[in-house]
């Protein structure tokens, strides 16, 4: 496509990935909100149910750097065509399951349509906008997709309530077929795509096995106890997987993904950015969820209504995000909203056990507010950092490690939770983490990023 037609296609290029970043933010924060019912009427243990979030945000995690080579390869159009088509289908098939199996095969099937088409929609908004409109064109998908998750616990809730939970699968497909519309119509491949190079099999085996491994062990250890030998083996041999994967990545020519990348300093403190983003979300959206039924006791609606001064700031500051990292670089805007967030969790932690929610709501509004502090800058430094031929890379390389944030997220705090019945305890180790983060992008990110 020549320059001219980007630039006439790519505020509809960008509205379409907003819908596509929408229907990943709305998932999130509507099934936080119906969990405890879909427990409840399926008859699923605490770990079945953390299973239904987790077994997506697993599949997401371990096939998101595939759909980023996979773009590199084959070009963007075929598989994000094909990618939202079974998005769309498995999210029917969510909706329509009776049992615990069922249900978690059509989460993995949704995991996989969302693994090919969430790093292509990052790629293809840095493939359409020049680096010096990146920015601002991130801060609008956020906003777009955040408008999408906003709604989301209020959406979840009241569907939960007046209809079935099934219903917050069920209207995935709208949004699939007018975001596909879009890219049928407005989108081609740059005029460099495809390159077709080898794909790297056994990279991908040993990441798979290797994450599955590690985030089965620690999630089942609660339910089988830490003390049985088959939760140590398989963490052992988790681990042993991911040190393999490492070593091939370094050393084949053409990796999966391309580990050098996260040598780079500030590449990896964005990584890290992005990261502790999405395990924030994890927290807030599921962990706190349940916490406003079951231990304030509120209907899915009144959770869902709750949950709305966490998420209702979210598309404004992610517009101000966008702003101020164009205009100062990412280092200011990173430390601001990570600072912020440590103090939210911080708050929400000392404040839980008062079991009252008007003592958690300024903590909420302030978390809001500082989120797209943190995946703007974290995604925007990403981009800029490497040529445009190596943005389905960095794409699956965010969303990897977006994703891995949600995966672990909800392995540390649902295995914390579980254990100890202690809903603080997750709180305490987030804001330990934006913590970490905050002093590692002081110390690593420059003025230049």
């Amino acid at each position: 496509m020549a320059t001219a037609d980007y630039e006439r296609s790519k505020w509809w290029i960008l509205g379409a990935m907003g819908g596509t970043l929408g229907i990943f933010l709305l998932d999130e924060t509507v099934v936080g909100v119906a969990l405890p019912t879909i427990q409840a009427e399926l008859g699923l243990s605490t770990t079945g149910s953390h299973w239904v979030v987790n077994i997506y945000l697993l599949v997401l995690a371990c096939l998101a750097a595939t759909s980023g080579r996979l773009c590199d390869i084959f070009g963007f159009k075929r598989l994000f065509l094909g990618g939202i088509g079974l998005f769309g289908v498995a999210s029917i098939a969510c909706g329509s399951a009776t049992d615990l199996s069922g249900l978690l095969i059509a989460r993995t099937l949704q995991g996989v349509g969302a693994a090919v088409i969430f790093p292509a929609s990052m790629a293809m908004i840095a493939v359409v906008f020049p680096e010096e409109e990146r920015g601002r064109a991130l801060g609008v998908y956020g906003a777009v997709g955040t408008a999408f998750l906003a709604s989301g616990p209020f959406v979840g809730g009241l569907l939960t309530d007046t209809l079935s939970w099934r219903w917050i699968f069920w209207i995935n497909p709208v949004v699939v077929v007018a975001t596909g519309a879009v890219v049928w119509m407005y989108w081609s491949d740059p005029p460099n795509m495809p390159n077709r190079e080898g794909f790297d099999f056994a990279g991908l085996a040993t990441l798979i096995g290797g994450i599955g491994l590690v985030i089965f062990a620690t999630m089942q250890g609660p339910d089988w106890g830490w003390s049985q030998p088959a939760i140590w083996i398989l963490l052992l041999a988790g681990l042993l997987l991911i040190a393999l994967f490492i070593r091939q990545e370094l050393s084949t020519g053409n990796p999966l993904i391309e580990i050098d990348l996260l040598r780079r300093g500030a590449f990896a403190v964005c990584s890290l950015m992005v990261f502790t983003g999405q395990f924030t979300k994890i927290a807030v959206l599921v962990i706190l969820s349940i916490y406003l039924q079951k231990v304030l006791g509120m209907s899915p609606l009144m959770a869902g209504i709750a949950l709305l001064a966490g998420v209702v700031p979210a598309p404004l500051s992610a517009i101000i995000g966008g702003t101020m990292t164009d205009r100062m670089g990412s280092r200011r805007p990173a430390l601001l909203g990570l600072a912020g967030t440590f103090v939210a969790f911080a708050w929400l932690a000392l404040a839980i056990g008062s079991q009252n929610y008007w003592t958690l709501f300024p903590a909420l509004v302030l978390w809001g507010f500082m989120t797209s502090l943190i995946f703007v800058p974290g995604l925007r430094g990403g981009a800029n950092s490497v040529p445009v031929e190596k943005q389905g890379q960095v794409g699956g390389i965010m969303l990897t490690v977006q994703l891995f944030g949600g995966t672990i997220g909800m392995t540390l705090c649902g295995t914390l939770l579980a254990a100890t019945g202690s809903y603080q305890l997750p709180l305490l180790a987030t804001a330990a983490l934006a913590g970490v983060v905050l002093a590692l992008t002081w110390w690593m990110v420059g003025e230049d990023v």
